[in-house]
């Protein structure tokens, strides 16, 4: 079922699922016991959280917050294992979906609601956890036969599709759907598929935003800004992400521990100035490189000196972040060969399939790499406008 827009709206500002329920008077939500999977990214126009404004509606009981990777503020680093709490405003419990045996709500956790409500604000790439969240809680909810919503909220990168679709025999938190790297969905949208692809007898919900197109990146939407991470803190990071996030299946820095991660990639081995002379020299649309020295204060090369190379997002609407490192994985084959180690299972997980290790193993160039990728893509793209809300 989709809730639609009441009418359209002139204002430049995009209104979130949250915005369009809450204006309508969370009427959907009316006498229910309601779980809320969110975090410190569901803000409505005004700036209050998600939680607070359920808890302030008074129409129905928040009985229970789900909060995801990095927290419930969003302020714990990746992988950090976290516990359950109550949240002292709401009294409300705080059940975590990211720690040991946890990823997933617990019957126990699901008995006693209503209705399991999903709001959080992704960035658009597969490997980022927040939507495999969203798919575990869809599954449990579907067991327990409990309605599910999805409040949504931009593809903040825009509906570009690139990379590889994962491949069948993966399946983990970072390597979950089978879509593209960055598959251009909105959370909305990746429930639909979610729902369609494992054909889940789930009644689910997704209220739609208002003003979104799908050409449109987060700057363009009028909303708040939060950083949905500690190392994702502008929006170039995030266009940037599909494609330097598989670096952290290297023994490459991505800059985390320096004041600009996913801008930046280094190492101490690393032959900066060729590699920066040989990525300007390949035209990658959208983007500038420059050879640039940082020391991580923490995580892999802490307290080392690392040559690198700093990118600069010049036209984000251009910008292909998984050809970007696709060309410096080649590159760094090539000039750093004896240093530079590419894990073949993790880089499977990031990408999504064996194409990029095998074929780089092979000595093949970048655009034989791109067109692997580009044709694994192609029947998702002929699927996905099925499961698109937006235009």
């Amino acid at each position: 079922m989709l809730l639609l827009p009441a009418s359209s709206s002139a204002a430049a500002a995009v209104l979130t699922g949250l915005d369009v329920l809450e204006r309508d008077g969370f009427r959907q939500l009316h006498g229910k016991r309601v779980g809320l999977i969110t975090n410190h990214t569901s803000l409505n126009a005004t700036g209050q959280n998600a939680v607070d404004a359920f808890h302030a509606a008074g129409s129905f009981k928040l009985a229970a917050i789900f909060s995801p990777e990095h927290g419930f503020r969003g302020n714990e680093e990746g992988g950090v294992y976290i516990e359950n709490t109550t949240d002292p405003a709401t009294g409300a419990p705080v059940y975590s979906l990211y720690g040991k045996g946890k990823q997933r709500p617990a019957p126990e956790m699901l008995k006693d609601l209503d209705v399991l409500v999903f709001d959080i604000q992704d960035i658009g790439a597969r490997f980022y956890t927040y939507l495999t969240t969203m798919g575990y809680a869809m599954e449990e909810a579907a067991k327990a036969g409990l309605p599910f919503m999805v409040l949504d909220r931009p593809n903040p990168i825009g509906g570009l599709v690139e990379g590889p679709v994962l491949a069948p025999d993966l399946s983990f938190f970072t390597a979950y759907f089978p879509v593209p790297t960055r598959h251009g969905f909105t959370a909305g949208e990746m429930a639909l598929f979610h729902k369609d692809n494992l054909k889940l007898d789930l009644d689910l919900t997704v209220v739609k935003m208002e003003g979104w197109r799908r050409n449109m990146f987060f700057d363009e939407a009028g909303l708040r800004w939060t950083n949905p991470s500690p190392n994702i803190r502008d929006l170039d990071a995030e266009v940037l992400y599909p494609g330097l996030g598989c670096f952290e299946a290297t023994n490459v820095s991505v800059g985390r521990g320096t004041d600009i991660p996913f801008h930046w990639f280094g190492a101490p081995w690393l032959k900066a100035e060729k590699i920066v002379k040989k990525l300007n020299k390949a035209k990658l649309k959208g983007v500038k490189f420059s050879p640039l020295k940082l020391t991580p204060d923490k995580d892999v090369y802490q307290g080392k000196e690392c040559p690198g190379v700093l990118i600069e997002v010049t036209d984000k609407a251009a910008v292909r972040a998984l050809d970007i490192f696709v060309h410096a994985a080649w590159l760094l084959r090539d000039y750093n060969e004896k240093d530079f180690v590419l894990k073949e299972v993790e880089i499977r997980k990031m990408t999504g399939s064996a194409d990029l290790y095998n074929l780089l193993m092979a000595g093949k160039k970048p655009a034989e790499i791109i067109a692997a990728f580009e044709k694994s893509s192609e029947p998702f793209r002929e699927a996905a406008p099925k499961f698109r809300l937006y235009k």
